[in-house]
């Protein structure tokens, strides 16, 4: 139930989060993390050499690890973060048959779009839903490719489990995983293609993706030759065998050992928090703290309603006040900029507004980097803002 007025006066807080950055993405880094993390980084050597190859390679196995990843399935490093990862999958495995695509946020959408206008599927289908809602998933046809995100990162909106994957699917489950990875329970048995990058949930440098391909999706990549150009940084396999240096360490291009090295570092933080069960928990509690909030909040609401379709990473609110509902939609997004305006002039907040092709409202990293505490100490400051805007209208 709803206690506060939207006419309440709020104090201006006297404490700010230790960590006031909230982006989405690139993330918070690790809670303790400086620049004395990136000292072993083999900077100034060949990513070929074998220290460089070693490196790379942790970066591998210690993922797997944490993630659970199943024998017989293999993940490599990519160039282009997860942008480059989910291209390289479309363009390198699609028109073997007919594709869904599902998109309810910008990045669903840029997939959808790419699909037909650059890679001129003949055979596809698009389903969408409106930000904050996720399509009817009863409606994917599995004989066909599918191609989806788990969590929509710019809508705050992600698919509920995996169950409606079917096990015996005769086309590939190709996932853009970037903001879920790391923070949601993956059913890899349900998927054969997952991306992500490394700036995401571990709050990794930028630039580098992450693929993570079953054997049925590597048994396309030998079996089937898409009729199209190929980019050299999208190749994942040669003369019909898959190029298997990729997925040890091998990259296509050349990675920066500083984002290596931090990555490691943030593999190291993850086993230290408990592993997967533990990045997990830290993320879901940051949920909680926002939804204990917006419960007692008369002016804010979730972007995504249903609790069940609800991400614990990309947290997207928006403003329910009826008053602010009544106002044109260019005054509805400059008092919206006001907001995140103040709080970044306070240190209170960075980087939390909507994203650019999203409903006016704010977006809040709730990743495992996250400390529940500083979101603890940044919701008196929406208040405080909020109260301030509410005045002028």
């Amino acid at each position: 139930m709803k206690v506060r007025s939207s006419l309440h006066l709020y104090m201006k807080p006297t404490t700010t989060p230790h960590n006031p950055c909230f982006s989405s993405g690139p993330c918070a880094k690790r809670p303790g993390w400086s620049l004395d993390a990136l000292k072993g980084a083999a900077v100034g050597r060949s990513h070929r050499a074998k220290i460089g190859k070693t490196k790379l390679g942790e970066v591998i196995e210690r993922s797997k690890k944490i993630l659970g990843i199943p024998e017989g399935y293999i993940l490599g490093i990519v160039p282009a973060s997860d942008t480059g990862a989910i291209e390289m999958a479309m363009w390198s495995l699609l028109g073997e048959r007919g594709v869904d695509v599902l998109s309810w946020e910008s990045f669903g959408s840029g997939w959808a779009a790419d699909c037909k206008n650059q890679l001129k599927l003949k055979d596809l289908r698009s389903m969408k839903a409106d930000y904050g809602q996720i399509p009817d998933l009863s409606q994917v046809d599995w004989k066909r490719d599918v191609i989806f995100t788990w969590n929509g990162t710019t809508s705050g909106a992600r698919v509920p489990n995996g169950d409606w994957i079917a096990a015996d699917r005769e086309g590939l489950a190709i996932c853009d995983a970037t903001s879920a990875v790391f923070a949601m329970e993956m059913p890899w048995d349900k998927l054969d293609v997952v991306t992500w990058s490394w700036q995401k949930v571990l709050g990794g440098e930028g630039g580098h993706g992450m693929i993570v391909l079953s054997p049925r999706a590597v048994q396309r990549l030998e079996s089937f030759t898409a009729d199209r150009a190929l980019p050299k940084i999208f190749q994942m396999a040669k003369g019909g065998k898959l190029i298997s240096g990729i997925f040890v360490g091998e990259t296509i291009n050349t990675p920066s050992m500083l984002c290596v090295e931090d990555a490691i570092d943030g593999l190291k933080w993850a086993e230290g928090v408990g592993g997967l069960a533990g990045l997990i928990a830290r993320s879901e509690a940051n949920l909680k703290v926002i939804e204990d909030w917006v419960t007692k909040s008369a002016w804010a609401g979730f972007l995504a309603e249903e609790k069940a379709t609800r991400s614990s990473t990309s947290i997207c609110l928006k403003i329910v006040d009826p008053t602010y509902a009544a106002l044109s939609a260019d005054d509805q997004a400059k008092h919206a900029k006001t907001i995140v305006s103040m709080l970044e002039k306070e240190g209170a907040a960075y980087d939390i507004g909507a994203y650019r092709d999203a409903p006016v409202g704010f977006r809040i990293w709730g990743g495992a980097t996250v400390e529940s505490a500083d979101l603890q100490a940044l919701l008196p400051w929406l208040d405080w803002a909020w109260s301030e805007v509410r005045k002028t209208f």
